[in-house]
């Protein structure tokens, strides 16, 4: 029999919040296959459990599956943990679960902590609908782009944020967000934990700098006025992109939508949508 890839989500901060179940799975595992076997190798040791470890992060993910799909096929179990939360959420371990399912290898998920459900519970915003935005994008004109985007969004938002961009970020969602509803969540779970609530400008206002600590933000949605206004604002940003991108190329509709596309921090084909909804002339 096949090995069964385990999907475990581990403590986002108090090592106290590992459940029974996902100390089980990996006490029993053949292999834990971990973002940054450091911090893995702490958990463990804060159970006694010794198990071999090898590192699947980022940089090297696609150049382990080879030896971990092995494994399995052999027979062994494997266990995937990120830093901490779910792995493949904003983590490492999407590429190892799809080619574990593309090779027909049992995979099987250990629900557990999330620094999305942990801020949404404590924050007071809808979450009956939320919409998961992950990191935003570094490049400040990406970023703000990015947002510009996001204002019409009547769902509640969530977002990841390094703490050296914060600051930028909360003037950002100042600008674009105006005095939207934020609840700010620092080092979720550990001891030094914050839940901030405000405006962006408030928020921006109370930090200390710098910053330090993992960042979770959850933004209020747009009521419908202000939905309805957005998307007519990205209506006329969109065709204003596209009528100075056509200019420029001289009317060759395929540069014009490369141009705008990338003026707009768009995808060319979600922008090809969008145009033909909006009834303009692509060419196509």
């Amino acid at each position: 029999m096949p090995g069964t890839l385990y999907v475990v989500a581990t403590p986002i901060g108090n090592l106290d919040d590992a459940s029974p179940r996902a100390l089980r799975v990996l006490a029993q595992a053949s292999l834990v296959a971990c973002e940054d076997t450091r911090r893995t190798a702490q958990l463990l040791e804060r159970f006694g459990l010794k198990v071999p470890t090898v590192s699947c992060h980022r940089f090297n993910e696609r150049e382990r599956l080879t030896e971990l799909l092995e494994r399995m096929h052999r027979g062994q179990d494997v266990a995937l943990v990120s830093d901490g939360g779910t792995p493949g959420v904003s983590d490492p371990g999407r590429l190892l679960v799809e080619a574990a399912l593309d090779a027909g290898l049992p995979v099987s998920p250990l629900p557990g902590p999330s620094a999305v459900a942990t801020l949404l519970s404590a924050s007071g915003l809808p979450a009956d609908r939320f919409v998961f935005e992950g990191f935003l994008p570094a490049r400040p004109g990406e970023r703000r782009r990015r947002l510009r985007t996001l204002r019409g969004e009547s769902r509640t938002l969530v977002l990841f944020e390094a703490p050296h961009r914060l600051i930028d970020t909360l003037q950002d969602l100042a600008a674009i967000f105006g005095e939207r509803r934020i609840v700010l969540g620092r080092e979720l779970t550990k001891v030094h934990e914050t839940v901030l609530r405000g405006s962006a400008r408030e928020l921006a206002e109370a930090l200390a700098t710098p910053v330090r600590g993992e960042i979770t933000l959850a933004l209020a949605g747009a009521e419908a006025a202000e939905a309805a206004g957005a998307d007519e604002a990205q209506a006329a940003a969109l065709r204003g992109a596209w009528s100075d991108a056509l200019a420029a190329s001289g009317g060759d509709r395929r540069d014009a939508l490369r141009r705008a596309a990338k003026a707009l921090g768009m995808g060319r084909a979600a922008l090809w949508r969008r145009l033909e909804e909006l009834g303009e002339d692509t060419g196509r």
